[in-house]
């Protein structure tokens, strides 16, 4: 098995990280925080709250490692659109039903050592404000035994991110299986689990935005 810095990335996110670190620091500026909580050499599922169209690309520089995100089917309907988000790493997931071929692909990439980023909410929030959080996170956890770690995105100035306007990442303690507390798979255990990641989520932006005020 692969694990983390072993795991080369995809030539176009290699591309873009290397060669283009420089725009998106301009247009999409961000301000991470504690992202060592997120380890650098084993599978983990990434779980944040999700805005914007550019949260994979904030998330991306706000760390080391590249994140494989599960997105919705839609976005792949346009070849373009399709051939360049493939190329940075993201994989379709039909919402709504078990999408079986989405779920073999997050195995593979938990097995082989890599990070999956999934937006728990399961779709962007219009407002800013949390939505209620989806299960399949959870339940991809407990299958692929693997940890989750919370992250939000946070605007400094308003509840949505803005192109020009910095937003703070910050990660949270890694949720062990342990602490899902997931036995025999149930939906209410998953509901549960799923709770306890948003609301790890939810204290994230409650502190971030305690900073706020305080800076402003």
């Amino acid at each position: 098995m692969k694990h983390g810095d072993t795991v080369k990335r995809t030539p176009l996110y290699t591309f873009a990280r290397t060669c283009l670190a420089w725009l998106f620091r301009v247009v999409m500026p961000i301000r991470a925080k504690n992202a060592e909580k997120l380890p650098q050499t084993k599978s983990v599922i990434l779980c944040c709250n999700h805005m914007s169209m550019t949260d994979p690309i904030r998330l991306a520089f706000s760390q080391k490692r590249q994140i494989f995100f599960m997105a919705k089917a839609e976005l792949f309907r346009n070849k373009l659109i399709s051939a360049v988000i493939t190329a940075l790493g993201a994989f379709p997931v039909s919402r709504g039903r078990g999408d079986k071929t989405a779920i073999y692909t997050a195995k593979n990439i938990l097995e082989s050592g890599r990070i999956l980023g999934i937006f728990i909410e399961g779709t962007r929030s219009k407002d800013g404000n949390f939505l209620r959080p989806k299960s399949g996170a959870v339940m991809l956890a407990h299958n692929c035994h693997a940890p989750i770690v919370p992250c939000c995105i946070t605007p400094k100035k308003g509840k949505k991110s803005r192109l020009f306007h910095s937003c703070y990442v910050s990660f949270g303690n890694l949720i062990t299986e342990e602490e899902l507390d997931i036995q025999k798979g149930t939906p209410s255990e998953y509901r549960n689990a799923s709770r306890l990641v948003m609301n790890r989520i939810v204290q994230l932006r409650e502190h971030d935005l305690g900073r706020t005020t305080h800076e402003s």
